[in-house]
């Protein structure tokens, strides 16, 4: 595996050109989608093509640019490894299936990834785990479709820069073990966040779909920092759904690149219905970034910090303390693992 990653990164075709135009407008976006059907029609043929779903920018993406080159050769997985957040495998169902008509296929797989991640506080191996899952339910659901060939990926730019200079892992960059007898498909490849979005754009897909934040493949697993347990994840979810909300609520949600909660393997004291209560702490981090290379801190009103933090204290079980991350990237990373 470790010589087909590094003829991926050599390959000139994974090198985006310094003569590349940045796609910025609808019509730049549009030649590159015309570019893309051909060539993806090229490479697939009369194949079928399997592609993880998530439902985030990226493979969502990818999934219309599908769509539009083959149609109903097709077939979307939208694999619920338990680390998402909170309804949004019930909205990538409402959005795919019932909206665009895409044929989707759902795996429940959350006892299936929690229980090999059990244990497991390193983030690396935390990443390879959910990625190696990943590829092993693909090549399950492909053994029941008949003349599968090809795997879509979501893979952008900066997964590919930061894997390569070894920042972290991304579990979608570097090429599929031998044993998994499909071909990649990554339309996406040599194109940063930015760039995805206006694509998206111009292939008609919702607003808030194309807008929605970035979410990483293993999920949750790298915002439960440490060791994952199935109590501070659930923790996390219900976090994650009040500091969404409550961005939504003052309007930041469109100005605001990207914010979420991490709930790190550590507790702190507190006082708790007049007991002491040892309990998890939540991070709140919100960023802003045009290709997530590099990120700004937003800074946030003290009344919106002041309102999370009481919500998240009194209404999630396990957590009596909150934190505003106040680090840019560089040095620190957008995610926490």
């Amino acid at each position: 595996m470790a010589d087909q990653r590094t003829e991926y990164y050599r390959n000139s075709e994974n090198i985006r050109p310094e003569s590349m135009e940045r796609i910025e407008t609808r019509e730049q976006a549009q030649k590159f989608v015309d570019e893309q059907v051909e060539a993806l029609r090229k490479q697939i043929g009369d194949g079928k093509v399997l592609l993880a779903l998530s439902g985030g920018v990226d493979s969502s993406v990818v999934a219309a640019l599908l769509i539009k080159a083959v149609g109903q050769q097709l077939t979307c997985i939208h694999v619920n490894h338990g680390l998402m957040r909170k309804g949004e495998s019930q909205m990538v169902i409402d959005v795919f299936e019932k909206q665009l008509k895409a044929n989707l296929i759902y795996v429940d797989a959350t006892d299936r990834f929690l229980d090999l991640l059990a244990g497991v506080s390193d983030p690396e191996e935390k990443r390879k785990i959910i990625g190696g899952e990943f590829i092993k339910v693909f090549d399950e659901e492909a053994a029941k479709i008949s003349g599968v060939g090809f795997l879509g990926q979501g893979t952008i730019y900066p997964d590919i820069l930061e894997s390569k200079d070894g920042i972290k892992a991304h579990h979608n960059v570097g090429g599929l073990p031998d044993e998994v007898k499909l071909e990649l498909v990554e339309p996406l490849k040599l194109l940063f966040k930015d760039e995805v979005r206006v694509v998206g754009s111009c292939l008609g897909l919702p607003d808030e779909m194309v807008n929605r934040q970035p979410f990483p493949g293993p999920g949750l697993g790298v915002r439960c920092t440490g060791a994952i347990t199935r109590d501070r994840l659930e923790a996390l979810r219900e976090a994650d759904a009040i500091v969404r909300e409550e961005f939504r609520n003052s309007g930041l949600d469109r100005k605001v690149w990207q914010y979420f909660a991490v709930v790190p393997d550590m507790k702190a004291t507190g006082v708790r219905d007049g007991k002491r209560a040892f309990e998890w702490v939540c991070i709140i981090r919100a960023v802003n970034t045009k290709d997530a290379m590099s990120a700004t801190i937003e800074r946030i009103d003290w009344e919106l910090l002041e309102k999370m933090s009481y919500r998240i204290t009194h209404e999630v079980k396990g957590i009596n303390r909150c934190l505003y991350d106040l680090t840019a990237k560089p040095i620190g990373t957008i995610e926490f693992e």
